[in-house]
């Protein structure tokens, strides 16, 4: 159905071209405006985009966004922000068209995805946000490179990755990655799936950006913060939240 009518949404046809994994996908479910072919497409992409999975990945950027700006609004001086799989980098932006005239916040989006890059510099130019305020680079958030002329970013953020890794050591490895990346009193946040009650019925239809089944990896709130305590942060620094439609957490580590 998701390949014949199901074609007719708007949000179903983004993710069987680009992935429902992707970053693209992902922007769109932000967006969250129904479209499609005549009021049966519609119809359909309401439904989709009222999934239980996708209304909990607007609740999860929701809880980041005030995390960012709290952690934002406790640092003086020019504040970096570095997401390593940004894809456009939509709610980045947001807090960018917050920020004062002349203001010190500066973010880098990185992902492997060109086309979330490509929307998301578009979505820049539309807002007309300072130059040099955002910049867009292709990285991989498993292997990150330091920033452009070596300075350490405040806060790095992993929004909606780490779920979509099955082996918990390659996420272990990644905590201390982004340990050592950070300025001395940076902050790292990131997102943990503690449970999805559709994770067979994804798995069954839907792909991921190369084509895959969609597997996802839930994990419990006390194994992150465990894996980031061993990364190198002070207990005390790691606490989370839960988002409120209840299958995400936002976990901070570190910090001034």
């Amino acid at each position: 159905m998701l390949r014949t009518v199901g074609r007719a949404s708007r949000g179903i046809r983004v993710g069987c071209r680009y992935g429902f994994d992707s970053g693209t996908m992902l922007d769109y479910v932000y967006v969250d405006r129904a479209g499609g072919l005549l009021g049966i497409g519609r119809l359909i992409d309401r439904v989709h985009l009222d999934a239980v999975g996708w209304r909990a990945v607007r609740a999860r950027r929701e809880l980041l966004t005030r995390m960012l700006r709290e952690e934002i609004a406790g640092r003086g001086g020019e504040v970096v922000v570095l997401d390593v799989a940004a894809g456009p980098g939509r709610y980045l932006l947001d807090l960018l068209a917050e920020d004062q005239p002349g203001g010190q916040l500066r973010v880098v989006c990185r992902d492997l995805a060109t086309a979330g890059l490509a929307r998301g510099r578009r979505l820049a130019r539309e807002r007309g946000l300072p130059e040099g305020s955002v910049t867009y680079e292709r990285g991989d958030a498993f292997d990150p490179a330091p920033l452009p002329g070596g300075r350490a970013p405040d806060i790095i953020v992993v929004s909606g990755l780490y779920e979509l890794v099955l082996d918990d050591d390659t996420v272990r490895e990644s905590l201390e990655r982004l340990r050592g990346m950070l300025a001395p009193d940076g902050t790292l946040l990131f997102t943990t799936q503690t449970r999805h009650p559709q994770l067979e019925f994804i798995a069954n239809v839907l792909t991921t950006r190369e084509g895959l089944p969609w597997r996802m990896r839930c994990r419990s709130v006390e194994d992150a913060e465990a894996w980031a305590v061993k990364a190198g942060f002070p207990a005390h620094s790691v606490a989370s939240r839960r988002e409120d439609v209840g299958l995400f957490t936002v976990t901070r580590c570190g910090g001034a």
